[in-house]
């Protein structure tokens, strides 16, 4: 097998897809059927029709002897996120090119995506199997590439059935207990990796993963005590330790301690931009901006880590509300995690601090078109962004595509009926926000949609409450599910409840509509003075509240 990082690259990493009329189907006898797909493919993608896109490059592949078709036919179904066209293609390519790793890779991936655990689990074994690497090097990038997909706990019980065979070697250990850390199994995380380090004790990299375990398990003074413990008995450190180290200091909210380790780090080897990065953002985080500011532009300069260090670099000028100089940094995110956020505030900036809609949306589209793997997401933000100017019938046609083309996509189903609720249409929310918690029965945030808009439109509080006390066994810290709680309590009449819990709530979250509930709450309770207090508060902290003006006009009218 070729090297199979270079594959779990092309697979995790797609967005580089030539969308034209290649000599795919040259030499075939009759390709005069296959290029009408693929053209009416490349004309859907003109106009952003991207399923219909990937429908007709998988019809191509299936009429097309030609394993190039597939394949393009697999990769532009795979980054839009249309996987069961993207399986239907590889398996065509697979058949057409048995000798394909990559081939096999993908179908490894999507049927993984599409559920079917016992085909992913025949791939990836077959890939271990005839690779040339050692079988727990491979596995180990199996799970990095496996925790970056959704559904973590079926990710672990694949890796911990693809390792089961390896379990004599120490890296099989370590990638076995990589996934079941990002399951949040930490026993059994912890179990594989003490294991992985009898096997090879010398592996620095399995004890580092061991302490993180043990952070994840909450005994972060034990974590950091044993990474410390790593760095004190030897003589000369290996640098990633202290980098460890610093990142367990951050998490525990010693930054000071954090900034010590890095400045060590950058000491000894002045080039390293990760550790530059990282101090970078600890500086940030501390809300030393100035300092924040030239160490993300040295990173720039060095021409590493440029998409974090752009994302930082905006942030900083829209703390600063040095707007044009954001929308031109956010504008330039093009890859990695914070792509679609930076686009979208980078929009959002526009249309609403410069007053150029068009502008904005042409922004996304602009994203859209040079990074395809997110160009259904930038359909909700788009969708969002025309909600927010209350074009809410072109931002309803919007989540209607995203709905079609993802139909297992929360967000999107959530965004929509939210959407349909400020559009007056009140018995269709509730029939969408019904339909969310049938489909995501253990969902805390679709329960808590639906019973808090019961508890705030309707009178049916019994069952709001039901509903909202649900959510909270799902996520019982949530500052927005509690400010739920106490609403449907006050909705109910039982206001002394209501109040600790309001209060209990906004202590997690400083939001002006909690405080409106706590003003409402405490005029019911004949507290006027206070809720006066809070509502002032409230309003110097969110000027421009509806909620907050609608709460003065109704229950203050004649107050100051």
């Amino acid at each position: 097998m070729h090297e199979i990082r270079r594959w779990l690259t092309a697979a995790a990493l797609c967005t580089l897809i030539a969308f034209t009329s290649s000599p795919a189907t040259a030499g075939e006898k009759d390709n005069s059927e296959v290029d009408a797909y693929i053209l009416q493919a490349e004309m859907a993608l003109q106009r952003n029709d991207y399923l219909m896109a990937a429908q007709e490059y998988r019809k191509a592949a299936e009429l097309s002897e030609n394993p190039d078709v597939a394949r393009q036919a697999t990769r532009v179904g795979m980054v839009y996120g249309f996987d069961r066209e993207a399986l239907i293609a590889a398996k065509r390519w697979y058949k057409l090119d048995r000798d394909s790793k990559e081939a096999q890779l993908y179908l490894g991936q999507l049927s993984f995506r599409v559920g079917d655990i016992r085909a992913a689990r025949r791939h990836f074994s077959e890939l271990i199997e005839t690779g040339n690497e050692e079988s727990g090097e491979i596995l180990i990038k199996l799970a990095s590439f496996l925790s970056d997909e959704a559904h973590p706990e079926k990710a672990d019980k694949l890796m911990r059935s693809l390792g089961r065979p390896y379990l004599d070697s120490a890296l099989a250990n370590h990638a076995v207990a990589m996934m079941a850390l990002r399951a949040g199994d930490t026993e059994y995380a912890l179990e594989r990796s003490a294991k992985a380090i009898e096997l090879d004790p010398d592996r620095l990299q399995s004890r580092l993963l061991y302490a993180r375990i043990m952070l994840a398990d909450g005994d972060v003074d034990q974590a950091i005590e044993y990474t410390a413990r790593i760095i004190g008995d030897d003589p000369d450190p290996d640098p990633d330790a202290r980098m460890e180290l610093a990142i367990m200091y951050m998490m525990a909210d010693r930054e000071d301690d954090a900034l010590s380790q890095v400045n060590q780090v950058l000491l000894e080897q002045s080039g390293r931009m990760d550790a530059l990065r990282l101090m970078a953002i600890i500086n940030f985080h501390k809300g030393h901006l100035d300092a924040a500011w030239d160490d993300f532009n040295d990173l720039l300069a060095s021409g590493q880590y440029r998409m974090d260090a752009l994302f930082y670099l905006g942030r900083i000028a829209d703390f600063r509300e040095e707007t044009d100089r954001a929308i031109r940094l956010y504008a330039e995110v093009m890859d990695g995690s914070n792509a679609v956020a930076s686009q979208t505030r980078a929009a959002t900036l526009l249309a609403h601090k410069k007053d150029d809609l068009n502008g904005a949306l042409r922004q996304l589209d602009e994203f859209a078109e040079q990074s395809p793997t997110n160009a259904v997401e930038v359909l909700s933000a788009k969708a969002q962004l025309l909600a927010s100017v209350e074009n809410y019938d072109e931002a309803l046609k919007l989540y209607d595509k995203v709905v079609s083309y993802q139909p297992d996509d929360e967000y999107a189903a959530l965004g929509r009926s939210e959407l349909l609720l400020r559009m007056g249409r009140l018995d269709e929310a509730l029939e969408s926000y019904s339909d969310a918690v049938r489909r995501w029965p253990k969902s805390a945030m679709a329960l808590n949609a639906y019973g808090y808009t019961l508890a705030d439109r309707t009178d049916r509080y019994r069952e709001a409450e039901k509903l909202i006390r649900k959510a909270l066994r799902y996520d019982p810290e949530s500052p927005a599910i509690i400010d739920s709680l106490g609403w449907v309590l006050f909705k109910l009449g039982r206001h002394e409840d209501a109040l600790v819990e309001l209060e209990r709530a906004y202590e997690g979250m400083q939001d002006h509509e909690v405080a409106a509930h706590i003003v409402e709450t405490l005029v019911a309770l004949g507290r006027r003075d206070e809720a006066l207090e809070w509502l002032v508060k409230a309003e110097e902290a969110k000027p421009d509240s509806p909620l907050l003006k609608d709460v003065r006009g109704r229950l203050f009218a004649d107050d100051p």
